[in-house]
């Protein structure tokens, strides 16, 4: 168990926090979220033992190991697969001992102590994480300094992972994956035998991978049970009953102040009116939530164009003329496309953006453009070639020469970069902020197509949430390539496969390819022989559908029942009087009451898809 107590922690004479408390549960996997800059990675560096605290007490059990991807990423010439199993400071340490150890006894205990901890099967989960990140078992072979900084990060990420701390703390693990990887560390999460704390931005890992939600806001933490959405809506509903009792005691306040100022003159109202005086001093005042900061983006809107704004025959592309990375395209865009670019990776997404951002040519095949037409391109990389000296405001006279530098700061205020910001170097700049003013260069001529690799990379919930707003509003056409599935489902209209060299549109939701992605294919004997083809069933009566709707609605019920049965479970583990020290045993009552609640809404949902399976196939 993780027990943060009344701490107290300030960076240069700034507060970030004061008497904080929380308890986080052995085993449990929490989002940490909160405002950028409130302190999220900091109480990860206070956890460690980086910094030390101005008050109160962090405790961990003794001997807990905590882990989590170092800044320094591997570069040596030691293959991947070594430097993951490296990670496991004790499992090498055994085995490096096991080749010199010369006692009897001792080579016993080593032996007895490397079958304890499964180091016979180290190398295969050490390849199964590898390959979960994206490394295929060539890859695996190959030395780290083969590969850039991102994908060294997967390696430290899988090294961490494969080491197994009882205190994982994972600070935004998704930023340098792909939608593949991100989905697979979902599942990994989930399963993951300790404790888990991650600073995360991606609603669908928030969602899917954590239990609960431990919030930084207003230098205090909150840990609330349940996943994201839910921790939104508890908020919400808290922030609510607050500001409605915060307004109503102000309305008490201002009723009985103007009693005082009518009559603290009268002789025969004084005493009441001081009597009024003295409570109001002595009220203590409820803070009304503070507003957060309205996040905005806004693009500017192209002019209309006649379609299709793109058209492409039987064309091929690369990099190296009669080696085309893809092939046989046959696509067509329009200006009111909104296309999620799928596939895994190394499959070609990054090279489709480029050929339709005209950062590479055809190699055969026909392709119309538009005569107007102008894009739109945006690639994590161009953040980090921002000229780190300069601001943002000269960023925006570079691109812009002879436009009045109101004119642009104003632009960059639609962008979420008020004057403090454009007058900031952006090498002082949060990833966030640069990633907002590469946003805003990319958009300034008012694109047609708009290419978005990666955008959400260093945005908070609330600027992603910003973008979603906008790339509705925008009446251009938009290409997407990301791991955030959350943009992905609230953004396209059309999803297009990148694999086997070429595009396809694909047919089906993001959901199935999440689940295509997820399911493990099992190899198919060479001498196995083809299954009969199953005689096709009967179609179902009148009777039979009306009593598998009625079982489908049935379950539903079930399953709407006991979801309002965790939501209020839920509450009552929100309550931070919960945790204290005297309240053990009523603490592990509720968290039992809420796994089998937990339990029983897996069986209903179960049941309920089951039910609605039964009766899609009836009435097909």
């Amino acid at each position: 168990m993780l027990r943060i107590t009344d701490l107290n922690y300030s960076v240069e004479g700034r507060p970030l926090f004061e008497e904080a408390s929380a308890t986080i549960p052995e085993g449990h996997k929490v989002g940490l979220v909160g405002r950028n800059g409130a302190g999220k990675t900091t109480l990860f560096r206070l956890i460690r033992g980086e910094l030390a605290l101005d008050g109160g007490e962090i405790s961990l059990p003794s001997r807990a190991r905590i882990g989590g991807v170092a800044q320094e990423v591997p570069s040596s010439e030691v293959s991947l697969i070594d430097t993951v199993l490296a990670a496991d400071i004790e499992r090498a340490e055994l085995m490096a001992e096991a080749e010199t150890a010369t006692d009897p006894g001792r080579i016993a205990d080593i032996q007895s102590r490397l079958a304890d901890i499964d180091a016979w099967s180290a190398e295969g989960r050490a390849a199964s994480i590898l390959k979960g990140l994206g490394f295929d078992d060539q890859d695996q072979q190959q030395p780290c300094s083969a590969y850039s900084g991102g994908w060294r990060m997967r390696v430290a990420l899988a090294g961490v992972l494969f080491a197994q701390p009882d205190l994982l703390l994972l600070d935004e693990p998704t930023n340098y994956l792909d939608l593949e990887g991100a989905l697979w560390l979902e599942q990994y999460l989930a399963k993951y035998p300790h404790t888990v704390i991650i600073i995360s931005h991606d609603r669908g890992l928030l969602n899917r991978a954590v239990g609960g939600i431990l919030h930084l806001e207003e230098r205090q933490l909150t840990y609330y049970q349940g996943p994201y959405d839910q921790f939104a809506r508890q908020r919400a509903e808290r922030r609510a009953v607050q500001a409605a009792m915060a307004k109503k005691q102000q309305a008490r306040k201002d009723h009985m102040q103007a009693f005082v100022d009518r009559f603290k003159a009268k002789a025969s109202k004084a005493k009441q009116a001081q009597s009024r005086l003295k409570m109001i001093e002595k009220m203590d005042m409820i803070t009304p939530p503070e507003e957060a900061a309205r996040k905005v983006f806004t693009f500017p809107q192209p002019d209309e164009l006649s379609p299709p704004i793109i058209s492409i025959e039987g064309g091929s592309t690369g990099y190296t003329e009669g080696n085309p990375v893809l092939s046989r395209l046959n696509l067509r865009i329009d200006q009111d496309d909104r296309i999620a670019l799928l596939g895994k990776n190394g499959q070609g997404k990054s090279t489709l953006s480029k050929l339709l951002s005209n950062r590479l040519v055809l190699f055969g095949g026909k392709a119309i453009n538009s005569n107007k037409l102008r894009i739109g391109f945006f690639a994590q990389h161009q953040v980090d070639e921002l000229h780190i000296d300069e601001t943002p405001l000269q960023h925006m006279i570079s691109a812009r020469p002879g436009v009045m530098p109101s004119k642009l700061r104003a632009q960059l205020a639609g962008f979420g970069l008020g004057p403090e910001q454009a007058e900031t170097e952006v090498g002082r700049l949060s990833g966030g902020q640069k990633a907002r003013l590469s946003l805003l260069l990319a958009t300034l001529d008012a694109p047609h197509l708009l290419i978005l690799d990666e955008p959400t990379n260093h945005l908070d919930i609330e600027s992603r949430e910003a973008l979603v707003e906008a790339l509705t509003r925008y009446n251009g056409a938009v290409i997407l390539v990301s791991h955030d599935m959350h943009l992905l489902s609230m953004v396209a209209d059309r999803l297009w496969l990148v694999s086997d060299g070429t595009v396809k549109p694909y047919e089906d939701d993001l959901e199935a390819y999440r689940k295509m992605l997820l399911t493990v294919e099992k190899p198919v004997s060479k001498n196995a022989k083809p299954k009969a083809e199953a005689p096709k069933p009967k179609r179902a009566s009148r009777d039979e559908i009306l009593a598998l709707r009625s079982e489908a609605r049935k379950s539903e019920a079930r399953v709407t029942k006991i979801n309002e049965m965790r939501d209020k479970l839920a509450k009552k583990l929100a309550d931070p009087a919960l945790y204290e020290k005297d309240k053990v045993g009523e603490l592990e009552v509720w968290n039992r009451k809420y796994a089998e609640v937990m339990e029983a809404l897996e069986r209903a949902e179960a049941m309920w898809m089951a039910a609605e399976e039964k009766l899609e196939k009836a009435e097909a």
